[in-house]
């Protein structure tokens, strides 16, 4: 039988045993220390003020972001009150670091908003064996530019082409913080399928133009482990992307099937149990076009999502009732469920042209002059918005039973009681992760160490 052993902290040494996850944003960088029951013990942030790169375009200072890793590293290592266990990262998506020979950065963190010349994009397009509408849906990629980042290479390959011959290895951004502490490249499932236009979802590997191309020369071995290396006795983790890190935490404590709906400015609705394809593809091209996105699970599994800009839309819509009747900017946080409305026109969006399920709409000033007060106003601006994210929601939703809520509609009366209305047979639960992405990266993390220990158990 396995003796368990006791944390370091009760070993005599009065240090608090800790996790670190490094949750790296485009404009908050965190430190956030766990304890080994997964509470938060202490945060650390910091925020750096961007630099340009070569073209004046506003990017993220790698050289800068690197200290900061490193600096951190040491100071856990040597904190007298911490015992360091493990360290993991989480990191928005579609960045790349490219390293030349001798192992740094060559080039700068180019800004995943960076347009793409449209010439280079016409020369992409045209040598795609597919049309672009079925080659979006095997990479589950819609066109984004930059933030295609598969095509930062190529265009790296072709408009700077010089610079393009020095990069030995380009590592997207989680993997570029773990490598800083272990020296270990690899590249990673959710970062490799996040509308990268990289990954082939049909047939499960990248897509031909990536070797046609010789892409995947620069590109370091995919890994499905959660652990790159050991260091002084410190589990380092591989790294995740943060909107696939987000998802853990709830694929872990939940036995059935769910969406999970996480709420704010955008609504992303997320369903990793739906492994349906539609002529091998995952995403169909009409889903595509309605803002639907796939991405991939730290095992190479597919999590489909579909967005609508909800949050930004109540809140321009909340102002102007709030203008419109003289009342209070929060009038609508003493609404606390839904109510019938005989008065008014119906909802029109302003702030949803080109995206969600309705991407075609034009945006459209509503009438909100014919309601006889906020609360009615309120009330067809919530009916209205949620029939719009039902939309959304059945273009991924299958058979699961449970919804997740998290995020601020989490907290709303009248969201919650119409999502139970619109959807009577499913179970609707609230329930918020505090630190949701760095808790996910924590939770992987623990995963490679429990099938490690459970290996060496067996052999």
């Amino acid at each position: 039988m396995q003796t368990e052993t006791p944390p370091i902290s009760a070993q005599g040494s009065g240090r608090k045993a800790i996790y670190a996850v490094f949750d790296v944003g485009k404009t908050n960088k965190k430190v956030i220390l766990f304890d080994e029951t997964r509470q938060v013990v202490e945060e650390r942030q910091e925020v750096f003020p961007e630099i340009t790169d070569e073209d004046g375009f506003p990017c993220d200072d790698v050289d800068r972001l690197t200290g900061w890793v490193l600096d951190s590293w040491e100071a856990l290592r040597n904190d007298p009150n911490y015992a360091l266990k493990g360290v993991n990262f989480t990191a928005y998506g579609a960045s790349f670091v490219h390293l030349g020979a001798d192992g740094k950065p060559v080039l700068p963190l180019y800004n995943y908003l960076k347009p793409f010349p449209e010439a280079l994009a016409y020369q992409f397009y045209d040598t795609l064996t597919e049309n672009r509408d079925d080659f979006a849906a095997l990479t589950c990629s819609p066109r984004l530019g930059m933030l295609n980042s598969g095509l930062q290479l190529y265009w790296l390959k072709y408009a700077r082409p010089e610079q393009y011959r020095h990069i030995r290895t380009s590592l997207h951004l989680p993997q570029y913080l773990s490598y800083l502490i272990t020296g270990e490249t690899f590249s990673d499932y959710t970062s490799v399928g996040c509308h990268t236009a990289l990954w082939d979802f049909g047939q499960d590997r990248y897509h031909d133009w990536v070797i046609r191309e010789g892409i995947d020369e620069k590109l370091a071995p995919l890994t499905r482990d959660s652990i790159a290396s050991v260091v002084d006795g410190i589990m380092i983790g591989v790294g995740l992307h943060d909107s696939s890190s987000a998802l853990v935490p709830y694929l872990l404590q939940s036995d059935e099937p769910f969406m999970l709906l996480s709420t704010g400015t955008w609504c992303i609705n997320l369903n990793p149990f739906n492994q349906l394809t539609v002529d091998g593809k995952a995403l169909s091209a009409d889903m595509l076009r309605r803002d639907c996105l796939s991405y991939m699970s730290p095992k190479g599994q597919a999590t489909k999502a579909s967005r609508v800009f909800f949050g930004r839309e109540h809140d321009y819509q909340v102002e102007r009732i709030a203008k419109q009747f003289n009342v209070s900017p929060d009038f609508y946080k003493a609404i606390s469920k839904p109510e019938p409305v005989t008065t008014g026109v119906p909802f029109e969006p302003a702030c949803m042209a080109g995206t969600g399920p309705f991407p075609e709409q034009d945006a459209r000033p509503w009438d909100i002059s014919g309601f006889a007060t906020a609360a009615d106003a309120y009330q067809a601006l919530m009916a209205g918005l949620m029939a719009i994210l039902k939309t959304s929601i059945d273009l991924i939703s299958t058979d699961e039973s449970l919804f997740y809520v998290d995020g601020g509609f989490a907290r709303n009366g009248v969201f919650m009681q119409l999502l139970r209305q619109l959807y009577p047979a499913k179970r609707v639960q609230m329930l918020e992760v505090p630190q949701a992405t760095a808790l996910g990266a924590l939770m992987h993390l623990e995963q490679g160490e429990a099938h490690k220990q459970t290996r060496l158990l067996f052999t």
